[in-house]
């Protein structure tokens, strides 16, 4: 099967980067130099440690081994070091040599050490002034990413959750350093803020809306949702129908991100924020909208008069979601959720990722679009979202 892409850049909008081992340590003023993220060996393990605490194992932080075989990924997250991981995981240059092969041209980078939300950090860290210190080097190192890979590699910067105001002043500062959206957990509550549906929280989307910052909730983005990961499977099944389990009902919880985004009233505030859902896939969308419907309309029908559309709706004017694995009535699914709404991942390192021949991979089931909606979910619609 033959995709069309002739002249089209593919975009790639759910990959991670692996935090390098000085990432904080080599940018750190020096009175914090030994209490920003650091890796130290723990009872013979790499684990990232951060002003005396225990942050999480320093691993390769994907499945794709040095030699590009995929691993076990309960073996492959849990005991790969960076010395076994694929050096395209945290090597800028290996990363592009990786795309090249893949046919991708730009790829959408994603954490993996401190919080596929930044939240690891921002409630680990107790002290205010170090915890914004090390977001800030965080970000700051992206923008030299993004810089040094001309724009090919896009990661986003995670915001100081615990504080509106950091947030909103964080989404500026990270807009004059040329990055292209903002990385946010879906929980701040968590970390002791109000939670996204407060109008606290305006300021930001304000930001967010008036600097083309697209705001990302990536699957598993906040520590109630990843609480929710180790509850899903029952104690009884084996790792890897665990971890199988889990993942499937990640894609799931992004539903409940995207149900509150609608109903709390943000998007009539806001009519031109944009918000994407990363990596949950698109399959559960259409169900989860029709549902909205029918739910406002039985249990809250006073509210649902007072928004300016339906629920679903509004889908369509400010969300977006990213599209892999799925292929069952892939026409009619895309259809149903919207060409303009859908954006392409691999996921690259991680488990569930499209390797090494992404495109493919994706070209039988994606033959079934005509080719102006192929073009638009392969790179179009990123290209716009991102301003590339």
């Amino acid at each position: 099967m033959v995709l069309a892409l002739d002249g089209l850049r593919v975009i790639d909008a759910d990959t991670h980067l692996t935090e390098a081992h000085d990432l904080w340590t080599s940018r750190a003023p020096a009175k914090y130099a030994d209490r920003v993220p650091r890796v130290q060996e723990i009872d013979g393990r790499p684990m990232w440690v951060v002003d005396g605490c225990e942050l999480g194992f320093a691993g390769g932080g994907g499945v794709i081994d040095r030699d590009g075989g995929k691993g076990r990924a309960a073996e492959a997250l849990f005991e790969w070091t960076q010395d076994q991981i694929h050096l395209g995981a945290f090597d800028i240059q290996a990363r592009m040599e990786v795309m090249d092969d893949s046919g991708v041209y730009a790829q959408v980078c994603f954490p993996n050490s401190i919080g596929l939300g930044g939240q690891g950090i921002s409630d680990i860290v107790k002290d205010p002034e170090l915890r914004l210190l090390c977001v800030q080097i965080y970000n700051d190192a992206m923008a030299e990413v993004q810089a040094d890979s001309g724009r090919r590699l896009l990661p986003m910067p995670v915001l100081p959750a615990w504080d509106v105001d950091a947030a909103v002043a964080e989404a500026e500062r990270v807009a004059a350093l040329d990055l292209r959206g903002v990385n946010m957990t879906s929980d701040p509550q968590d970390l002791g803020a109000p939670d996204l549906a407060s109008r606290a929280w305006d300021p930001l989307w304000e930001v967010c809306a008036d600097l083309q910052l697209p705001v990302h909730f990536h699957i598993g983005a906040s520590l109630t949702t990843m609480t929710y990961f180790g509850t899903y499977p029952w104690a009884s099944q084996d790792e890897d129908t665990k971890l199988a389990i889990g993942g499937t009902l990640l894609f799931i919880g992004n539903a409940r991100v995207v149900t509150n985004i609608i109903l709390s009233g943000m998007l009539d505030r806001h009519p031109t924020l944009k918000m994407v859902s990363v990596e949950s896939g698109v399959g559960w969308i259409p169900f989860i909208l029709e549902a909205l419907d029918y739910e406002m309309s039985e249990n809250a029908p006073k509210q649902l008069a007072q928004m300016s559309m339906l629920p679903s709706e509004y889908f369509r004017r400010n969300l977006y979601a990213t599209f892999w694995f799925e292929k069952t009535n892939v026409p009619a699914l895309i259809a149903s959720v919207g060409e303009d709404n859908v954006l392409f991942e691999t996921d690259f390192p991680h488990p569930t990722c499209l390797y090494p021949k992404p495109l493919d991979t994706v070209a039988e089931k994606m033959s079934t679009l005509t080719p102006e909606v192929q073009r638009k979910i392969l790179g179009e619609n990123a290209a716009k979202l991102y301003r590339l």
